[in-house]
């Protein structure tokens, strides 16, 4: 019986064709809530630019920033797992190195980025948010830094991860960035933390994603639903491939397991 659904945001909930949520989708979010099923968030997004997207909504708690924030939808923090300092501290270093290489840094519910290019511009219009104020890399020190968003292609993520992110790995849903959490974080283990807090046991939990950072929690769930517009790779991560965003996936997959 599913007690608990997840839902990315940006090419699951939210169509990246219009940038809203279908009207079926609100509709089976309130559905659900009505059978006392509980509804969460899961997404790469920090909470600020999470509630932009889905604040007219309610839900019972959010992962954001790849399940290195998770919270009620009280705002309670339920887990926080941020990245070392001493890899902030060489990222500053390599930054220094490689200015021509944007990286975003999320702290508490701000961020800010180093610098702009046709990549940033592009990632911003895609998902109609945003570029957030530039500083140097050095305005991270002493900040609780819980996600830090590169500007490089997927071939440079060995320098990276081997030499300055030591203690980080890369969730990627779009070739031009990567979202960089602490080693151990994901929306999966998002998922392990928000069901410890109100008592759900995983078997009971249905998940919903597109991207390639929502492939560790499509395996994980009790059901994990690929919507059509997902690539393959994310396709073949889940039990089930439902329709596009555009086409009432969320609410087809749900008929589909008898949910609603």
């Amino acid at each position: 019986m599913v007690k608990a659904i997840f839902f990315d945001i940006d090419g699951t909930l939210v169509s990246f064709k219009t940038h809203t949520i279908p009207e079926s989708a609100r509709k089976a979010l309130a559905l659900l809530r009505e059978k006392g099923i509980k509804v969460f968030i899961a997404t790469g997004r920090p909470k600020v630019l999470m509630m932009k997207a889905v604040g007219g909504l309610d839900f019972d708690g959010y992962i954001t920033l790849n399940g290195a924030y998770c919270f009620t939808a009280g705002h309670q923090d339920i887990y926080k797992g941020a990245i070392p300092e001493e890899d902030i501290e060489r990222l500053i270093r390599f930054n220094k190195q490689h200015p021509e290489l944007p990286f975003v840094f999320v702290h508490d519910d701000t961020w800010f980025i180093t610098g702009v290019n046709d990549a940033v511009r592009e990632v911003a219009d895609l998902i109609k948010i945003d570029i957030p104020p530039v500083h140097p890399a050095e305005y991270a020190r002493g900040k609780e830094i819980l996600q830090v968003m590169g500007y490089f292609q997927a071939g440079e993520d060995g320098e990276v991860f081997s030499d300055v992110l030591k203690h980080c790995e890369p969730m990627r849903w779009y070739p031009l960035f990567a979202d960089i959490i602490a080693r151990g974080n994901s929306k999966s283990h998002g998922i392990d933390k928000v069901i410890e807090y109100y008592g759900i046991d995983l078997k009971d939990t249905m998940a919903f994603g597109d991207g390639g950072n929502d492939i560790p929690m499509l395996r994980h769930a009790g059901i994990g639903v690929a919507m059509g517009n997902a690539a393959p790779e994310v396709q073949n991560a889940a039990d089930y491939v439902t329709s596009s965003v555009d086409e009432d996936g969320i609410l087809n997959a749900l008929k589909h397991f008898g949910v609603l």
